[in-house]
C-alpha cells in the first residue's frame, strides 16, 4: 500500500506551486534533514531556510515539526549538535550529520530513487 501522504500529496492553496502541508512530508522529513546537512552544518533556522529555498518554496517546514525531529535524530545517532555563538545574537544549537546519518541518508536516497522508479512505472 502507497501511504496517503504519498498517493494524494496535499498542498496549500490551490496554486499548484505551492508549499506542500505537513501531511504531505510525514514520514519524508527526517530524510529531507539529513539532505539538508549534508555537507554542512546547520541550525535549525537555518536547515528550514534551505529546505524551503532548495525546493522553491514548496518546503515550508514549521518550528513544531522540525525541532522534533531534530531531538529524535539525535537520540538516533543521525545528527549531532553543539552550541555555537550567533553571528548576531544569542547561541545556536548547530547541527552535524554522523557517520550512521550519512549512512541513512544513502538507504534512504536508494529506497527514494527505487520507489519513484516503481511510481513512474505505474503511472505511465
Amino acid at each position: 500500500l502507497v501511504p496517503k501522504s504519498l498517493a494524494e500529496p496535499r498542498r496549500m492553496g490551490n496554486d499548484p506551486a505551492m508549499a506542500f502541508d505537513g501531511d504531505a512530508l510525514r514520514g519524508h522529513l527526517e530524510f529531507l534533514v539529513l539532505s539538508s546537512l549534508n555537507g554542512s552544518a546547520a541550525h535549525g533556522y537555518e536547515i528550514a531556510a534551505r529546505l524551503k529555498e532548495q525546493s522553491d518554496g514548496r518546503f515550508d517546514i514549521r518550528e513544531g515539526s522540525l525541532y522534533p525531529a531534530l531531538h529524535r535524530m539525535e537520540r538516533s545517532s543521525l545528527v549531532k549538535s553543539k552550541w555555537a555563538k550567533g553571528e548576531r545574537g544569542p547561541r545556536r544549537r548547530v547541527y552535524t550529520l554522523t557517520a550512521r546519518g550519512r549512512r541513512e541518508l544513502e538507504g534512504q536516497r536508494v529506497e527514494w530513487r527505487d520507489l519513484v522508479t516503481a511510481m513512474d512505472a505505474v503511472l505511465q
